[in-house]
């Protein structure tokens, strides 16, 4: 990196972060370091509970029902971390509507081979190998749901700074003994970003432009034939994002779950992640020919799912417990359940799915 950096008279802050995240040998992203859970630098929502996986599973369901039960149905999983989430989606569909588990055609879109790796060895413990396939990019044509957890967060961005009305990118530079930050002019790109938004951030303010995320989505709606889109993640829609009042950025980093600003430590071996500007993943995906559905909370897109019977089933003391805790955590608006959950769709008329809005489960 630091070679890069003195070759290239420094390097764009979103270059650093994807050096820092994906470097093949180095990267936070690419080594065995253990990353998601408890015992790792965050915790995701399927790391919490299996309650999780089924009530997306339920969702799905209903999805599928509204397609016309297609065969095959596909669920396309992107950045699938250690497996959890299709694990557990596919032990429901198997449990709990066999069905739908016996059209499912599971891919998982990951670019790590050691994740691939991490990812086949959990489902084939399970016994649910047989029913993932792996590949990537995106397969086109799908006819079904491409599903994301955190991943755009996780994607690399540019940091932009409004200093005197003017609009700055962050470049990365080496003095010889440390990293230092420089603000230069921003590339057309990152312009027109902000053209199309109409508001750029605040005077005196910092922010993160993730046009990665844009991308994505882009390429998402173009590899959909017909169907949904599932997007959860951090973020807000741009006038909240880039208000004047939030003059840091939503850029962190993260190291044994503790966050801090200090983006130059630990390289490699800390998470970075910003939240995702939904305005313009939502204008993507529109533009792609998706219509959107809803953007939610975490919390209520659980709780419209009816996650809260998880309650209400039958278990001894201890198994109730775990529950109700899962359950609050999963729907804590103060911390996953504040999670925003974006719902579009391609060649389908109806907008009344159970995730996005209160109604009697089917």
């Amino acid at each position: 990196m630091i070679a890069r950096i003195e070759a290239e008279g420094g390097i764009s802050f979103r270059d650093f972060m994807a050096m820092a995240l994906y470097e093949p040998h180095h990267g936070y992203y690419t080594s065995e370091r253990e990353k998601m859970g408890r015992d790792g630098d965050y915790l995701t929502s399927p790391e919490v509970s299996p309650l999780f996986g089924a009530m997306v599973g339920r969702q799905l369901r209903e999805m599928w029902q509204l397609l016309g039960n297609p065969d095959p149905f596909t669920v396309v999983e992107c950045g699938a971390g250690n497996g959890t989430l299709a694990r557990d989606i596919l032990s429901w569909a198997h449990r709990a509507a066999p069905e739908l588990h016996g059209v499912t055609r599971y891919v998982i879109v990951e670019l790590s081979e050691k994740l691939r790796s991490r990812q086949a060895a959990r489902l084939q413990a399970e016994g649910l190998g047989e029913r993932v396939t792996w590949d990537a990019p995106i397969p086109k044509g799908v006819t079904g749901c491409i599903l994301s957890n955190e991943l755009l967060d996780a994607m690399p961005v540019h940091r932009v700074s409004v200093e005197g009305g003017q609009l700055h990118v962050v470049f990365v530079t080496w003095d010889g003994s440390q990293f230092r930050e420089e603000l230069r002019e921003p590339a057309d790109a990152v312009v027109d970003y902000f053209e199309r938004l109409g508001r750029p951030p605040g005077e005196g303010c910092k922010a993160e432009v993730n046009l990665a995320a844009v991308e994505w989505t882009r390429g998402a709606a173009e590899a959909l034939a017909e169907g949904f889109v599932v997007t959860f993640d951090y973020g807000y829609e741009a006038e909240e994002l880039y208000a004047p009042w939030r003059t840091d950025g939503t850029l962190l980093g993260f190291y044994g779950h503790n966050p801090t600003t200090n983006y130059y430590a630990r390289i490699g071996r800390q998470d970075l992640t910003s939240h995702v500007d939904f305005t313009s993943v939502r204008r993507a995906g529109e533009q792609g020919g998706m219509r959107t559905l809803g953007l939610v909370s975490q919390a209520e897109f659980l709780t419209n799912l009816g996650i809260h019977e998880a309650l209400e089933a039958e278990a001894d003391l201890e198994e109730r417990m775990a529950r109700r805790r899962s359950v609050m955590e999963l729907t804590d608006v103060g911390g996953l359940g504040r999670i925003k959950v974006l719902v579009q769709a391609k060649g389908m008329s109806s907008d009344g799915l159970i995730g996005l809005h209160q109604a009697e489960l089917r």
